[in-house]
This record gives structure tokens, C-alpha cells and sequence, in this order.
């Protein structure tokens, strides 16, 4: 008897075919003498449409909501139902006798096969492949320790709750705003709450009103102290306050009342989870946190340079401690070599801030596997993020990094001056990141961290008691600043301590807020469109917050460990989408498109709202059966209709670029590989192909000669 692994891509396939001596090759599975290898295409099942239950439910409409069947059923996907059949004729072969099931090794991907198994009606034994990387020794130790299948049946059961609890509350909620305000409006559990925390800080910059201060610095030769009021703020408000301060205190003799010294011992900080690396990526090198991901995915699955990458565990496991030099031995190439070799020279310091099993849950954190890497096999964007990965990976062996702070307070005519710097001890795990002290400054000061603020600065040898005089005040005006708009990296962490999402769905429900136009990314930053400032008002209370997805997540882990009861969960769920559907139902709100534009539509005469798109701007009709849509921004092109010799428009279709004139109905394919000749090249072929003795030869002969000459030079 064969035994069918199901893996959950094409590219996985191909890998562990390759490994377990799979070498004949169909269309959709690979087999060999004892396995056969086939895939999904991420999911082949789903949860059924409303209107599988009933046809009704095709047509939206707020009185049939909401819709809540006693139990979901299944449905074969329309665009990957082709490979559902490959896999379930599989599942059926006679000599097929055993199951392994190969998705990523996470709560969707148990979800994934296990749709797929009971579709096809699996009955026979299953087990479970459960890795972190995809090389071929991580492989082949899998398959030597392949685990029961029922093992993880609670991981599917909360993995089951979660899809369910998203469809009864997510599908209900949006159908009931879209019904009911006339336009399309989603909103869910984790997109929802992400959408009100942006909205929150909008809030917050909109009532903010910025004030005026004066800060005052004191040069005393050797170093500067900052003014510093009895609260310690070094910020003055009192208007012309700090000029007099500055004119009364030049010239005045103060006292160190305080020298303080105290050596300061910094850890390296904790190997990489996603959302982690995502913040960085996007601090560092403007990455989305989407495109983070799919290059992170790249590094895994193409490359297999780093270990399973939608992980939220930034700890790695007692288990892997024999591969470490191993992996240290790899990334010791190119810029890499001399921060990795002399680790390779003694025993590795392993500590609790490396390895503690209490603290992996699925997957432990992002690190280089053993493959030998080669750099220049890299895209640019690839290489910054390995770069990232190695380098968090090799600081992990380092020693803190230890250095003296120095706190001065100098006391002139009653008033208060401080002081902060630092001495470099010893670089310590900074030395990966080139030894500079004040390198996460903007970091730590983002995240409010105090340190920040005498990184850098070096201060000369100072006694207390010692005498000091003013040379010259520095008198700088400024103004208070309102809170920043989040950027990803910040709204990653928000949403991180909110248990919002996972770090496998956290990128793509930022994207879901871009391409549903209720926020828009302007630079670097995330700012709500008129579309979400409305959206966020309309819906439910319990839906604008955090804590209703914290509970959920909560709970759902408790089902995953066997504490909790599905059916209960569920339960709840019912009821919760039965109070959202009903404050819908009854509000009293209104809801106006930000978008309209000042065209109409030539077909119903609806005013055409603009909508963002990969291809430029739309003008769309709103209209439920008009459906009428056309490019915001026309793009003329050189060709002239033949007709009324107006210039035509240049479109893009599933064919490629055409020209429409739309007055006359005439439509004509760009051709790419013979050019358009325009007036000025027929005058420059007319000009060089005639002779003086040719003068006579009319404009077409002269053009036919000047073709043929343009043909015989290719």
C-alpha cells in the first residue's frame, strides 16, 4: 500500500517529492515507489455561500437577515475545484492505505486538510507532518518522527470555531450596513477594531491643540544641561519667561549638586516572530507589512534560508541546540564571516533569553536554517530582510552590551540644569549592528523609552560640588506636537497587544482596510478615508474595541488546549450576530458616499463615484443594476480614429493595451511589435529615401521606398 502526503502548495510539493524519491511526475501529484505527493492550492474547501442554504439569499436583502444555519456545510471551491477532484480520486485509489497530512504546521493549515478530508470522505488513517523549515535534513526528520493525526483535532476544532464565528458575524454585520446604507460596507471582528484604533488617534490629532514653548540650554564650556522646572519638564510656556531666565542667568557661577554614576548592562534583544520583523522591516526600509511577508515566504519555501515564518514566538526550543553552530556555520559568508567565526571558535552561551520551551507554542522564532547560503542568488529586497534575520540571529550569542551612564544636576542662582551621557564599556551585541550606542533612537524614543535621551553624548570627567559658570544661554522656541498618525510598524504593535488578528493575517487585514478605501496610506503613514471615518460610526459599539476579539481569542485558545467547548463557543456567537444584525436594523443613521464625483452616468444618469484602483481611477455608477464603469482619468493616445480623426483613448484589457474611440464605436488592437509611425518619422523616412531626381514621385512611392529601406535594415 502507497501512503498520500497532501502538502499545501505546489513548491512544498515539489520539495518533499523530491526528498522521499518521488520521481514520476502528473499533472496534479508526483508519484514513487512508496509515496505519492499531491497539493492544495491554499484552500480547496470552504465554508457554503448563504445561498447554498437557500436561492433567496443570493439577492441581499436586510429583512432575511440574519442568516444563521443550525449547521455549516462544505463546499468544493469553484477556482480550485479542478485539483479538489485530482486529490479525492487520489484519496479513493485502492492501493492508497494511509494519510499525511504536510500544510504549513498551523491552525489554518490542520483547518485546510481537514476541510479537504472530509469532502473526499476520508475514512482511513492520517498523520501529521509538524515542521519549522524546509530543508531536506528538516524533512526527513519529520517524516522519521511523524506524529498521530488525532493529536491535533482540538487545534482544528478552534481553527473550525474561528472560521464560523468570522462567517456568522463578518458575512451578517456587512450585509446588514450594506443593505441598509445603500453602499458596500464590510466590517468584522479584527478589521473592525483596527479601523477604530485608527479613527481613535484621528480623534486625537483632530481635538489636539498645539501650544507654543521656549526650551533654555546652558553651554558651561565642557558640556550642555537642559533647563529643567521642579516637575522636570524642560518645557517653559509662560511667554517671555525664558528670556528673562536667559538674561538673569548668563555669566552666573552654579554648583554639581549631583554626579551620578551607574554601570548599565543592555541583553541582546530576542530572536524575531513575524510581527516583530514586520515592525523592523517597515522602520528600516519603508516595507509593508504584506510585502514583508511575501518575501519572508520567498526566504522559506524558495530559498530555505529561514525557518517557518508565521510564528509568533520569539524563544527557540531545548531540541535545537545542537543545530545552532550548525546554522552559525552557514551565515558565516560575505559580511557575515567575521562576526559569526570567532562564536564558532568556543561553546556557545545558550540562555534562557535563547532556549525555553515554556514560551514556543506552534513554532519557535525566525532564525537562518543550516542551508549554506548564497548571497548574490538574493533579490535586493530578499537580502535586506536576511540581513535582518542573520544578524538578530548571530547577536543572540553576544554579551550584553555594558557602558557607564553619567546623570549630572547643576544647581545656578535656584534654578535647575541636567545632563545625561554615556560611556562605551564594552560593545557587547551592538557590535552586529556596528557598536553605535544611539542606533535604536528613534525606536526607543518612539516607544516612549527614556534611555534615548543621552545616547551618544560623551560627557568630560565631573566632580560633585564642582563650581561651573554660564558662558551663553540657548534660548529655542518650539510647539507641542499631537500624537502621529500609526504607521505599520506602530499599528502592527497595537494590534499585537490587542490580540488582533494572528501574525499570519495581520498584514493582509491592513491590506483589506487599503483595498476596501476605508484607510489610505499617504508616505509612510495610515490616514481613514471619509469611507471609514463614516463606517466606524455605524457600526456596533462591541465591534469598535479590542476587547470583543481578545475574548474570542482567548477562547479559541482554550478550545485549541481542550478547555473550552466548541459548541458553546458557537453558541454565543449566534446570539452575539443576532444584537449586531438588530442595532443595524434600527439605527437611525445616514450614510453619505465621500467619493461622488461631479460626472454621470451616460446609461441611468446616476451621479459616478471615483474608486482607486491598480490601474489608475474609476469612475463607477452605483446604480444596482446599471453596473456602468470607465477610467476617472482619460490617456490619449497618438493614433486617430479613422472615422471623425479625433484622437482615441489608450486602454487596458486582459488582452493588453488597445485604442477606443468611444463617439464612434471603433476599437483597435496596440500592436507591439510594429510601431505607429507618426507625421514627424514619415517626414524624416520621406526626407532621406527622396533624390533630386525624383522630385516628381509622388508622397506614397517615397513612403513604400522608405518602408522597403527600413525592412532590408533589420
Amino acid at each position: 500500500m502507497k501512503v498520500l502526503i497532501l502538502a499545501e502548495k505546489p513548491s512544498v510539493a515539489r520539495e518533499i517529492a523530491r526528498v522521499m524519491g518521488c520521481r514520476e511526475k502528473q499533472k496534479s501529484y508526483m508519484e514513487g515507489p512508496g509515496y505519492i505527493v499531491t497539493w492544495a492550492l491554499g484552500h480547496l474547501v470552504g465554508l457554503a455561500e448563504p445561498e447554498d442554504y437557500d436561492h433567496k439569499f443570493a439577492t441581499w436583502a436586510l429583512e432575511d437577515l440574519p442568516i444563521l444555519p443550525e449547521r455549516m456545510k462544505l463546499k468544493v471551491l469553484r477556482e480550485t475545484g479542478g485539483q479538489f477532484k485530482a486529490v479525492q480520486h487520489l484519496m479513493k485509489r485502492q492501493d492508497v492505505g494511509e494519510l499525511i497530512i504536510a500544510t504549513d504546521a498551523a491552525r489554518e493549515g490542520e483547518l485546510l486538510a481537514r476541510w479537504i478530508m472530509t469532502m473526499a470522505q476520508w475514512k482511513k488513517p492520517f498523520r501529521r507532518l509538524w515542521i519549522s523549515s524546509q530543508t531536506d535534513k528538516a524533512i526527513k526528520e519529520g517524516f522519521a518522527s511523524l506524529k498521530p493525526g488525532r493529536e491535533f483535532d482540538r487545534l482544528y476544532e478552534s481553527a473550525r470555531c474561528r472560521a464560523e464565528a468570522d462567517w456568522m458575524v463578518g458575512l451578517n454585520v456587512t450585509r446588514a450596513l450594506t443593505t441598509k446604507f445603500g453602499a458596500p460596507l464590510s466590517a468584522g471582528r479584527v478589521q473592525t477594531p483596527t479601523l477604530g484604533m485608527i479613527m481613535d488617534r484621528e480623534r486625537e490629532i483632530m481635538n489636539f491643540r498645539s501650544q507654543e514653548f521656549d526650551t533654555l540650554a546652558a553651554d558651561f564650556g565642557s558640556f550642555q544641561a537642559q533647563w529643567r522646572a521642579n516637575s522636570g519638564d524642560g518645557r517653559i510656556f509662560e511667554k517671555d519667561r525664558g528670556a528673562e531666565l536667559a538674561k538673569r542667568l548668563e555669566g552666573q557661577k552654579g554648583t554639581l549638586t549631583k554626579v551620578q554614576k551607574s554601570e548599565k548592562s543592555e541583553p541582546h534583544p530576542l530572536a524575531y516572530d513575524l510581527t516583530e520583523l514586520q515592525r523592523d522591516a517597515n522602520r528600516k526600509f519603508g516595507f509593508s507589512a504584506k510585502q514583508t511577508s511575501s518575501l519572508l515566504q520567498r526566504l522559506y519555501e524558495q530559498h530555505k534560508l529561514v525557518t517557518y515564518p508565521r510564528t509568533d514566538s520569539r524563544y527557540l526550543t531545548a531540541d535545537m541546540t545542537g543545530t545552532l553552530k550548525e546554522r552559525l556555520e552557514s551565515v558565516a559568508v560575505g559580511p557575515y564571516a567575521p562576526l559569526a567565526r570567532p562564536l564558532l571558535r568556543k561553546p556557545l552561551n545558550i540562555t534562557k533569553r535563547i532556549v525555553d520551551d515554556s514560551k514556543v507554542s506552534d513554532h519557535h522564532a525566525i532564525i537562518p536554517t543550516e542551508q549554506t547560503v548564497l548571497l548574490n542568488q538574493l533579490s535586493a529586497e530578499e537580502r535586506k530582510l536576511y540581513d535582518l534575520i542573520v544578524r538578530r540571529f548571530i547577536s543572540l550569542f553576544y554579551p550584553p552590551a555594558r557602558y557607564d551612564a553619567v546623570s549630572v544636576t547643576v544647581t545656578v542662582e535656584g534654578e535647575t540644569f541636567t545632563a545625561k551621557g554615556t560611556t562605551v564599556r564594552d560593545a557587547g551585541w551592538r557590535e552586529v549592528y556596528g557598536g553605535d550606542l544611539s542606533a535604536d533612537e528613534d525606536e526607543e524614543s518612539e516607544s516612549g523609552g527614556g534611555e534615548a535621551a543621552g545616547r551618544g553624548v560623551t560627557l568630560p570627567e565631573l566632580r560633585q560640588g564642582d563650581t561651573v559658570t554660564i558662558r551663553r544661554c540657548m534660548l529655542r522656541g518650539g510647539r507641542t506636537q499631537p500624537p502621529g498618525r500609526y504607521s505599520e510598524a506602530s499599528l502592527l504593535t497595537q494590534m499585537e497587544k490587542h490580540g488582533l488578528g494572528t501574525p499570519a493575517t495581520r498584514a493582509d487585514m491592513i491590506e483589506k482596510l487599503v483595498s476596501s478605501d476605508t484607510i489610505e496610506r499617504q508616505g509612510n503613514v495610515l490616514h481613514p478615508t471619509g469611507k471609514g471615518k463614516q463606517l466606524i460610526e455605524l457600526v456596533s459599539p462591541q465591534l469598535r474595541t479590542p476587547d470583543l476579539t481578545a475574548r474570542w481569542e482567548a477562547e479559541l485558545e482554550r478550545i485549541a488546549r481542550g478547555q473550552g467547548k466548541p459548541e458553546a463557543f458557537l453558541q454565543g456567537i449566534r446570539g452575539m450576530a443576532k444584537e449586531l444584525v438588530a442595532e443595524v436594523k434600527n439605527s437611525g443613521a445616514e450614510y453619505k458616499p465621500h467619493n461622488v464625483s461631479s460626472s454621470h452616468c451616460p446609461q441611468c444618469g446616476t451621479r459616478l463615484l471615483e474608486k482607486k484602483s491598480k490601474r489608475g481611477k474609476l469612475l463607477v455608477c452605483p446604480a444596482d443594476d446599471c453596473g456602468y464603469t470607465r477610467a476617472g482619468e482619460k490617456r490619449l493616445s497618438n493614433r486617430r480614429c479613422p472615422q471623425c480623426h479625433k484622437k482615441m483613448e489608450l486602454k487596458e484589457g486582459k488582452a493588453g493595451l488597445y485604442v477606443q474611440c468611444l463617439g464612434c464605436g471603433i476599437t483597435e488592437a496596440v500592436n507591439k511589435d510594429s510601431k505607429h509611425i507618426n507625421k514627424r518619422e514619415q517626414q524624416k523616412l520621406v526626407q532621406q529615401y527622396s533624390k533630386s531626381e525624383s522630385l516628381g514621385t509622388s508622397l506614397g512611392d517615397l513612403l513604400k521606398a522608405a518602408m522597403e529601406g527600413k525592412q532590408e535594415g533589420k
